[in-house]
């Protein structure tokens, strides 16, 4: 009687309704950027002088990128190409099913605060090997100075 009140695999079931609940929670925007899951990946940290961010996008045309900075926050938005149909053919050159599809493709937008004593003026751009590196000067004004003794 158990087994036919349930499905045959109810902790697999179970599993899958945990991953989605999670991911729904995890891919909601908010000023302070997408929870983990998002796409891009992204590490951010800085020095006295500098914030760094790294978006790792590998697969990503650089000139399908946008950066945005306003009033403090920054966009980083784009589109990444769906993968090749040619490679789902199988060795008969029918479609091949795909049972699992983990790369992501599509429109993204991530987007995080910066501290405010980031400086607009001085923003800067690379994209190397699938990484884009942006490097948001801080503001000479609040960086930590050596006051010389008289």
């Amino acid at each position: 009687m158990y087994r036919s009140l349930f499905p045959r695999d109810i902790f697999a079931e179970m599993d899958r309704l945990q991953r989605e609940m999670q991911q729904a929670m995890d891919l909601s925007p908010s000023i302070r950027g997408f929870g983990r899951g998002g796409f891009p990946a992204l590490n951010v940290g800085g020095t006295e002088q500098a914030v760094q961010i790294y978006a790792f996008a590998p697969g990503v045309d650089p000139q399908s990128l946008e950066i945005d900075l306003d009033r403090g926050v920054l966009t980083i938005a784009g589109q990444r190409a769906a993968s090749v149909d040619d490679e789902r053919k199988g060795a008969d050159g029918k479609q091949a099913t795909v049972h699992i599809n983990e790369r992501f493709s599509g429109e993204f937008r991530r987007v995080l605060s910066l501290p405010e004593d980031a400086d607009p003026e001085a923003i800067d751009a690379t994209y190397r090997d699938g990484v884009v590196r942006i490097t948001v000067q801080r503001r000479a004004s609040s960086r930590p100075r050596r006051i010389a003794i008289q």
